[in-house]
């Protein structure tokens, strides 16, 4: 009896054991799931620096070479007359100026830089894995792309919102109605094969009425400024990969959101800009 006792005991003990280490692999498969999302958040992070800097590299040699040419030109003014302390002192004050519109212009572009980034982590922190595979968001050159696949968001070929496209479209409401200062382009896309229904002219037609509904969707059902929507079509005109396989097609059948910030801040700086630094 002691020795039955003994192996009912250290079978208990194995149990429990082997529950404390599923428990902390469970634990530790859910971290790294965390740290997979981090690393690519930390590499969109990183790539959109780089730009960044390459763009202010890009942007000192621009002033660099205006700098030169200028002090060649202040040379030549100190040579020719005696005139030549008038001359700095206006080529000092371009010069300040100049650099000052610069400064403007990308702090402009910083801000709306770090908006871009949090409004594409914030849409991508709020989609599911399964709606992330219908949806690609992207960033390119200051503007979010989100790109909705047809199968995900229409009925099969309709251009009326599936009831499965429903919560999707909410969470991208949601975080359009955050960022006010932003305009909304709903774009329209289809593959090259010609529409065959009665009521549908083309394919230009199709993608237009997909975008419409989209449109009309954000401000009915979930309450979006409609002063800020535009609905457009590119039909069969703006493919993203072959029409000559099923799955060039598919990919070619999308509705894209176009997240731009608003241009008024940027045309008034531009129109603030001191004499001569618009052709810098």
């Amino acid at each position: 009896m002691l020795l039955m006792a003994g192996v009912l005991l250290t079978s208990c003990v194995s149990k429990k054991k082997f529950g404390e280490l599923q428990t902390n692999y469970n634990a530790l498969q859910t971290r790294y799931q965390a740290a997979q999302v981090d690393l690519a958040e930390n590499r969109a992070t990183i790539k959109s620096l780089e730009d960044r800097l390459a763009e202010a590299r890009a942007a000192n040699d621009k002033l660099q070479a205006a700098f030169v040419a200028l002090q060649g030109s202040l040379d030549k003014s100190l040579q020719q007359n005696t005139e030549g302390n008038v001359n700095i002192s206006k080529l000092v004050d371009e010069i300040n100026a100049s650099n000052k519109f610069i400064k403007q212009l990308v702090e402009a572009k910083d801000r709306s830089d770090s908006l871009n980034m949090v409004l594409t982590n914030n849409l991508t922190r709020s989609l599911s894995k399964e709606e992330l595979k219908d949806v690609d968001v992207q960033v390119l050159k200051g503007v979010v792309y989100i790109s909705l696949s047809d199968n995900m968001l229409y009925k099969s070929g309709s251009y009326q919102i599936s009831d499965r496209a429903g919560e999707t479209l909410s969470k991208i409401a949601k975080i359009i109605t955050d960022y006010k200062d932003y305009d909304v382009l709903i774009e329209g896309n289809t593959d090259n094969v010609p529409i065959s229904k009665t009521n549908i002219r083309n394919n230009w037609d199709l993608a237009a009425l997909r975008a419409s509904s989209v449109v009309q969707a954000l401000q009915n059902n979930y309450g979006v400024d409609p002063k800020r929507l535009t609905a457009g079509s590119r039909g069969e005109y703006n493919p993203i990969a072959s029409n000559d396989t099923d799955a060039g097609r598919a990919r070619n059948r999308r509705t894209q959101i176009i997240i731009t910030p608003k241009l008024d801040e940027f045309m008034d700086l531009i129109g603030q800009a001191p004499e001569g630094a618009e052709g810098e």
